[in-house]
This record gives C-alpha cells, structure tokens and sequence, in this order.
C-alpha cells in the first residue's frame, strides 16, 4: 500500500513553523549588542539620569566597562541632558541621604557615609564639587566622597594646627578660617583650599592639591576678613573660584571674598546696596550667582541673582512670601524649589514661581532640613584613576611573565 502524501499546505506550514522556532531560538540567543550599535548604546546611557546608572551596569560586561570608564563619566557630566541636582543630608553621622526634587515629585536614596559608625565627632559639611562633598571631621581631617561611587579620601591638616599653636597651648589657636574645594580644568586637579588666622593676627593660606597628593604653602595676599568669626566657612564654588560671604554682613561693599583657582589670588565683589539684612547666606541657581536673605521689614525672604557674573549693574531681586526661606534649585520650569514656612505655619518644601506664588508643597519631606544641593556625577578622584592604571600595568607585566615562563 503507497503511504498517503501529506497535502502541500500541510508541508509548508510545518516548514514555515520550523523556520519560525529557528528564528525565535536565533532571536533568543542574540544579546542587545548584536540589535543595537555601541554607539547608540553610548547615546541612550548618556540620557539615562545618573543616579540609574549605576544599576545598569549589571545588564553586561560590556556596560560595566562602559560606565565605569572615566572618560564616559566626563562626558556624562558635562553633556548629558538628564543632569540632575540632589539634597544631601546626614542623619546622626551615620546615614546620609540624597533627596531629588522636580517638578512632579520627589524620592530619595540612602547612601552610607565613608566614616565609622562608632566615631563620636562631629562632622561639617564644607563645599561641593563635580558630584563630590568635603567634610571636616575631628580631629584635624578633611574627607572628599563621592556619594553614588563610594570613592573617598581622607586629609590631614595637622601641620597647619601645629603652625598655629602657641608653645602650651593644647587647643586649636586660630580664630578663623575658611575652606573651598573645587577643579581647576587648566591642571585636571581638585584642589582644597584653607584660609587661617593664627594666634598673632596673622591671615595665611595653604591649597591641598589632590592629584599630587600634597598640600603648599601660597604665598598670596589674604584680605581683611571682617565677619568671618565661625572657624567652618565652606565656600561656594563658582565659575572657577570660591566664594564666601560673612556671617555678619558689615558693608555692602567687597562683601564677598573670591578666590581664583587658576590666577592663585584673592579679590572682593560687592553686595547690592538695598541688601536688606545683615545676615546673607551665598546660592546657586541655574548657573548665577545668588544672595538670600530675610527681609527685615516683612515677612518676604529676598532673593539677589548676579545675572552676569561680576558685573554690580546685574543684580536682580525676587521676592518670596515666605518667611526663612531657604532656595535650593531652580525646576526645569525655571520656579524656584526650596524649603520655609507657608501661610499655614508649615514646614517643608516648597516650589515658588519667579512672582512669588505658591505652586506647590512637597508633604513627603516636609520634616528633613538639607545641608547642600549638589549636581551628582560617577567622576573618579585622581587616585582612583592612578590605581586603575596600575592595576592594569600589574595585569599585562603579569601576563607577559607567564607568557615567558610558558614558552
């Protein structure tokens, strides 16, 4: 008997469908890196918020290695459109926060601070720099951290309380100082700043370079710090340079100290004169120089923003209806955010326009107080970059070693 044949449709089904599986198992066993070009991968991580990156360098080797190389950290900072600003805060030395704030919503992060958790002194936070925070912690240390990649280093500062005691004297001797961290791009270079007065009225200055790992002495002129009576003063940097504004406004005039990073020098810029409180605190909101102070005659917090850096003439006021507030950052709607008391007597965060309505209030974290705002970055200290390259040194001089004991 002749078998029966099997209609042609029947065949060309089956052919179809085993092509089919064939295809899905090729689809399968293909990786994102065979669908999509690297450098369309490079576009979209550029887009991705910095503080997600960090969890998709489990999706491959290849992403690892892609985000964690310093050059795509560089270019991420500087060129990514999804920058993103956070409030940090510590709570009881041991645990620090990072708040991000938008126009929508709010959420946070817990990250754990590079100090031991059984340590008793107190710690202040002093400057912020390219995702990096310095802190002074006793005794006698400086620690720079950078709070999404872990990576910390700790400086001593010792040998400038021992040129600034007196023989006998067991406790810090000088009345004063102020501190700034920042980057000088002409040197690729973190530097540290610390302007002092010893015992004798003297003013010095001395700058901790972290790339060569080593502090120097600048023989710089330190102008009359009148106001500057709390020993932490930590600098805004801006534009190149430290800024500092005292506690106790005197004069309007020069009442901001400026340091230049690349010129090594100090110089002064003056306040407007309608500054109406003698207790100004220093800000930075969207790239401009900034003045907040409670006004003394009502209950409006005034808000003075140098347009155009340096020049006295650009000044502008904004008036918040809110008594003690504190501006952090501008949203993407350009409205300013930041924290104070409403109407309603409540403490939190708030989100004002430019006029001064109240647009919105943020419930969720009415009960935390920040200590500074900060745009995040996945940037590597100069010591961690030496150490990679070693390492890397290390590998190939062992490899070529077996290569030859091998052969």
């Amino acid at each position: 008997m002749h078998k029966k044949k099997k209609p042609k449709h029947t065949v060309n089904k089956a052919k179809e469908q085993s092509s089919m599986e064939k295809k899905n198992q090729n689809d399968k066993s293909k990786s994102i890196h065979d669908i999509l070009p690297l450098d369309l991968i490079h576009i979209i991580l550029l887009r991705v918020p910095i503080r997600h990156l960090a969890r998709l360098k489990c999706v491959s080797k290849l992403w690892c290695s892609l985000i964690s190389d310093p050059d795509f950290a560089k270019f991420h900072f500087h060129h990514s459109p999804a920058a993103t600003n956070a409030c940090f805060f510590m709570k009881k030395d041991t645990m620090a926060y990072l708040v991000y704030l938008d126009d929508n919503d709010a959420s946070e992060r817990v990250v754990c601070p590079p100090f031991q958790k059984k340590a008793r002194s107190d710690f202040v936070v002093l400057g912020f720099c390219r995702g990096f925070i310095l802190f002074h912690r006793d005794p006698h240390f400086l620690v720079v951290w950078n709070p999404l990649t872990g990576s910390s280093k700790r400086i001593s500062y010792s040998h400038i309380v021992h040129r600034s005691k007196p023989p006998g004297y067991g406790t810090i001797a000088y009345n004063m100082y102020l501190h700034g961290f920042g980057y000088d791009a002409s040197q690729d270079d973190y530097l540290l700043l610390v302007a002092w007065c010893d015992c004798k009225g003297q003013y010095h200055s001395d700058c901790f370079s972290l790339r060569t790992n080593s502090w120097i002495n600048l023989d710089t002129a330190v102008p009359k710090l009148l106001g500057f009576h709390y020993w932490y003063s930590g600098g805004l940097f801006f534009n190149g340079a430290f800024h500092w504004v005292p506690c106790e406004l005197i004069d309007y005039r020069d009442a901001i100290v400026i340091f230049d990073l690349m010129e090594m020098t100090f110089s002064t810029l003056s306040a407007p004169e309608q500054l109406s409180c003698s207790h100004p605190s220093l800000a930075l909101l969207r790239g401009c120089l900034a003045l907040y102070s409670r006004n003394a005659d009502c209950c409006n917090t005034d808000i003075w923003v140098m347009k155009e850096y340096k020049v006295h003439s650009s000044w502008t006021l904004y008036q918040i209806p809110c008594k003690d507030f504190w501006p952090l950052c501008l949203s993407s709607n350009m409205d300013i955010i930041g924290r104070g008391y409403t109407s309603c007597a409540k403490t939190g965060y708030i989100l004002y326009n430019v006029r001064g309505d109240l647009f919105k209030h943020f419930k969720y974290l009415c009960y935390r107080e920040p200590i500074i705002v900060y745009t995040e970055s996945l940037l590597p200290l100069p010591n961690d970059i030496k150490d990679k390259d070693n390492k890397k040194k290390m590998k190939k001089e062992i490899g070529h070693q077996v290569h030859h004991e091998y052969f």
